[in-house]
Formats: structure tokens, sequence, C-alpha cells
């Protein structure tokens, strides 16, 4: 049974003032649920990211560049949405300074 009885709603400004990232992390936890957990992504001229142990969604919310799949670089821009699955090599490249994307992991580690 979920903890939580109503919708809880975070707005992209209020998770943008959520800084700064701690030592050791990328990006800012927003909100977890369950297996859910939300966060709030701004990479600085460089994503250093590696592989993670979940399945992960991305939304742009702000900014522009590319993504790079593993196997390819696709165009981004805000309202884009990316899946990546477990254990995948993945990062944002020639992103403008103002990118900003929401990250939701879940499921088990491993991936669904």
């Amino acid at each position: 049974m979920s903890k939580y009885r109503e919708a809880v709603h975070i707005s992209f400004n209020d998770a943008s003032k959520l800084g700064p990232v701690q030592d050791g992390d990328l990006a800012i936890s927003v909100f977890s649920h369950g297996t859910m957990e939300a966060e709030f992504y701004a990479p600085d001229k460089i994503d250093s990211q590696s592989p993670h142990s979940k399945d992960e969604i991305y939304f742009v919310a702000r900014g522009k560049g590319e993504f790079f799949n593993g196997k390819e670089r696709i165009k981004i821009s805000p309202g884009s949405l990316i899946f990546v699955p477990a254990g995948t090599v993945h990062r944002f490249e020639n992103f403008s300074k103002d990118l900003a994307v929401w990250v939701i992991f879940y499921g088990p580690d491993g991936g669904e």
C-alpha cells in the first residue's frame, strides 16, 4: 500500500533551487516512492555519468544538445523523453549551458 494518499507536485523552479549537488552525486534527489526516485540533473560543461544499475527515463525540461545512447547521438530539446535501460553507456554531449533534465530511476537493480 502506498504511503502517499495524495498527488505530489514539485515545480521545475523549486527543484532547481534544491542544490548544490552533494559530493559524489551528479544530480539532486527530489522525490522517491517505492523503487522510483526522481532527480534534477543539470550537467556543468561535461556529463561524466556512468551506466546506472536501474532503468531510467529522462525528460528534458530546459536547454538543448545531443544524447549519446551508447551507439548514436540524438538531438534533444525541451520535451524530449529518453529511456535508458540499466547498464547502458550514455551521456549528454554538446549541450547548452542551461540544460536541465528530470531523471526518473525505477525498478530493480539490473532493470526490468
